[in-house]
């Protein structure tokens, strides 16, 4: 849950995912479902044909606090039939805070156990009746139970409730539902023999006609701790049962993770002020004379390990600021007084080289789309192959020239090479028109940058210098990564298969030739590149002409030009078809009730209309959002399937389902509108994820279309995408967790070499940092000590 209390905010995060996987026998086409608890969120691309894929997809989940376990499913998809579960590998939230540093290695992966794939959650009242000479009672009220794991065909379960005491047993059965509602109460006489070794389960499962009932869960209470507790109620998290020894343990295959968890509390606004403005200064020009001090001690105090990460902190809290402009400068002039030669510039990973890498993918990506989204998809659909080196050519993968006749080496490199050059030409064409379109943020930033080069390397022979160093960014860094991996900068859904991934190489390569302005290096290294220099050679000449009118667009006085120019970054904004069905106080109709639509989420309103040019035929105001959830699979048959349940101004209630194609777009969908609905005051603490039909609700079976609900709303759980709003006070919490970690070794009574210590106005600014840095420490104590007094909970201590 992203907001925990007016005050604070707290945002585990979990990133970095990056998984390869061993399998033991036969052949496989393994995929990878990744759940926090119960809730399947990301579903990798399948790997076909291999037993040992490489998926290297990275993702930065928002979590909740309460969460328990991130799990790594491991299926082998198969299209005539359900997809088979090879193993799984779990770790618990408490091994992922004990290594804060992150887990990074090969897991075993483990076979899945019916009895500990359990779900959901249980209310009970438990107290203790009697006083005196009356005999004592232990009264256990069993009320309802959410989210029980889905055992049946049908979609649901049918559970029953055992609850058992001192060799006595009760049970209770609802049919067809995991939102069971009992409402039904149990006594025992309490055997004041075994206060001490006393226990009461209460165990949840679902009755099977023919077959072996199956184990959904179970609580265990200490008798105890509850005497001197006398009731509670509350409601509990259903536990599996004792782990069983597996044959196959270690046989099933590994799985390597990288996995990486940061809790952070993240305070208002406030609190963050004094270092935000002291950020801001410090890339100012009214502080300290010509040096930024903070920044220059950020750069001087940033780990290898941690540069990419502070880096991309900056940058968005800056956007944030409306200062990325003069910080990307600051760090500019940074590095260019550290470089003495031209060839190696920005060609580290220093803090300006990875700022202005971040900078691109949060203000760029837009632009990025546009720019390559057309020969991207061009390169997927034709499938050709291409290969210019000798060495790698394989004459079955080219296929007959014509009839009984095969394609010779030569007639493959020819061929691969007028369609690389062909290829090259459209994305040449398209960079060149980009100049047109590119955001003005970003021309202001290279036109900067151009001119730091050029008045650095003022002389004839390094002319060329202020162009490489705007293409070393743009192609070596942002346009070529995008060619090589285009699924990882969102451009496509999939990976490349191996063909059309040797096709993007070779484009990147010859786009990473051209931003370099050498084509003689570059044939010295790969001899085979030298049938396409006439296109690079006229690609660098494009490049130079593209780059001159790119850094000259800020002095365009057109103000249509400059609104198409404008930043997009920071706006929440998707789009796409989906399937939708509305309804308005009325049931579900019998027949499929979803029609497609194109669904646009923009800063203020979800919006549909029947294609994407079409006037809106719909709104929905973000603000009138209550709850974004999922809806149970059994409704429309369909586990992709959310609602969007809002609020009209009448007071009624209506609920809008859409219909996704994969889990990846239904969790897409999810995270955009949760979190572009974060701020709204009317939220629902509860919903149903069932439908209203034939008179009652499917999940729990109550009649009152108007009943509160029988499962909580799920706000915490979201992904982290490039089109994102920024968030100030979550990158000043991340910069200030940065500064603590150096505050020691930037101590004013040692010495820093980015300081002259001996300066007193500089020895004020750092004990001015200093000090900021122990209120927001002081902030963040009080507010885990109420936290701690808030959460003390006897009833919690119940369980065993």
């Amino acid at each position: 849950m992203r907001l925990i209390t007016i005050a604070q905010r707290f945002l585990p995060v979990c990133s970095n995912i990056i998984v390869n996987f061993t399998c033991r026998t036969g052949s496989s086409d393994p995929y990878c479902i990744v759940k926090i608890d119960n809730e399947a969120i990301i579903r990798t691309a399948t790997i076909w044909k291999t037993l040992s894929p490489f998926w290297g997809e990275e993702y930065t989940v928002h979590l909740p606090p309460y969460f328990r376990t991130v799990s790594f499913y491991v299926l082998d998809e198969d299209s005539l039939s359900r997809d088979d579960v090879i193993g799984k590998v779990s770790i618990s939230k408490e091994v992922l805070t004990a290594k804060p540093q992150g887990v990074d290695g090969w897991m075993n992966l483990t076979e899945i156990d019916p009895d500990e794939e359990v779900q959901g959650e249980i209310h009970l009242q438990i107290s203790v009746l009697g006083d005196g000479d009356i005999p004592r009672k232990l009264c256990c009220q069993v009320l309802e139970a959410r989210d029980l794991a889905k055992k049946d065909r049908n979609g649901a379960s049918d559970p029953f409730v055992r609850v058992r005491y001192n060799g006595k047993t009760y049970e209770s059965v609802v049919k067809k539902s995991c939102y069971p509602r009992w409402n039904e109460s149990f006594e025992f006489e309490l055997d004041e023999t075994l206060a001490d070794t006393g226990l009461l389960s209460v165990e949840v499962w679902d009755w099977d006609l023919v077959s072996r009932n199956d184990f959904l869960g179970k609580v265990l209470f200490n008798i105890n701790k509850l005497q001197s507790a006398q009731q509670e109620e509350g409601w509990f998290r259903l536990g599996p049962d004792k782990s069983k020894h597996s044959e196959y343990e270690g046989t099933l295959g590994s799985l390597r993770l990288q996995l990486r968890l940061r809790d952070e509390v993240v305070l208002t606004s406030s609190h963050y002020k004094p270092l935000t403005e002291l950020l801001s200064q410090s890339v100012g020009s009214q502080l300290n004379g010509n040096w930024p001090d903070f920044i220059m001690l950020i750069d001087e105090t940033t780990t290898a390990e941690s540069r990419q990460e502070v880096a991309n902190n900056l940058v968005k809290l800056f956007l944030g600021q409306g200062l990325v402009k003069e910080f990307l400068d600051v760090l500019f002039k940074l590095e260019l007084e550290k470089t003495t030669e031209p060839n190696t510039l920005f060609r580290s990973n220093s803090l300006a080289s990875k700022s202005m890498e971040s900078f691109l993918k949060v203000a760029g990506m837009q632009y990025l789309h546009r720019l390559l989204g057309p020969i991207i998809n061009r390169i997927f659909e034709e499938k050709k192959y291409v290969e210019l080196d000798p060495s790698k050519l394989e004459l079955k993968e080219a296929g007959c020239a014509g009839l009984h006749r095969q394609q010779t080496e030569s007639d493959i490199i020819q061929q691969s090479s007028s369609l690389l050059q062909s290829y090259l030409s459209e994305l040449l064409t398209s960079i060149l028109q980009s100049a047109s379109y590119c955001p003005l943020l970003i021309c202001q930033v290279f036109h900067q940058l151009y001119l730091r080069v050029q008045e650095r390397f003022s002389d004839p022979e390094y002319r060329k210098v202020k162009f490489i160093a705007v293409t070393s960014f743009l192609c070596l860094r942002f346009i070529s990564p995008a060619i090589m991996s285009p699924k990882l900068f969102h451009l496509r859904e999939k990976h490349a298969d191996a063909r059309t991934s040797r096709t993007l190489l070779l484009l990147a390569k010859a786009v990473q030739t051209i931003g370099n302005m050498d084509t003689l290096a570059c044939c010295s290294k790969e001899p085979w590149m030298v049938c396409l220099q006439p296109a690079i050679q006229q690609g660098i000449t494009q490049l130079k002409d593209f780059i001159t009118k790119l850094v000259s667009c800020h002095e365009s006085e057109d103000l249509e030009l400059q609104t198409r120019m404008s930043l997009q970054c920071g706006t929440m904004e998707k789009e796409g078809f989906l399937f939708l069905h509305r309804t308005k106080g009325k049931c579900m109709p019998m027949t499929s009730p979803f029609k497609k639509y194109y669904v646009t989420l923009s800063k203020d309103t979800l919006s549909y209309s029947r294609t994407q040019h079409s006037k809106k035929s719909s709104f929905i105001s973000l603000p009138k959002i209550r709850a974004v959830e999922k809806v149970e699979e059994k409704c429309f048959g369909s586990a992709n399937v959310m609602q969007i349940i809002s609020s009209e101004d009448s007071g009624q209630q209506e609920t809008l389902y859409l219909d996704c194609k994969s889990v990846n777009e239904l969790n897409h969908w999810l995270s955009a509108l949760r979190k572009a609905c974060s701020h709204n005051t009317n939220t629902m603490s509860c919903y149903h994820p069932g439908i209203y039909k034939a008179d009652r609700w499917s999940c729990c079976h109550q009649k009152e279309k108007s009943d509160p609900g029988c499962d909580k709303t799920r706000h915490g759980v979201t992904l982290q995408e490039w089109y994102d709003p920024l968030d100030p006070d979550l990158e000043a919490q991340l910069i200030y967790q940065h500064l603590r970690s150096v505050q020691h070794a930037a101590n004013p009574e040692q010495r820093i070499d980015c300081f002259d210590l001996t300066d007193q106005k500089k020895v004020d600014g750092l004990s001015k940092l200093f000090s900021i840095l122990q209120d927001l420490h002081d902030a963040h104590a009080a507010v885990e000590e109420e936290e701690r007094s808030k959460n003390k909970n006897v009833f919690l201590e119940l369980q065993t």
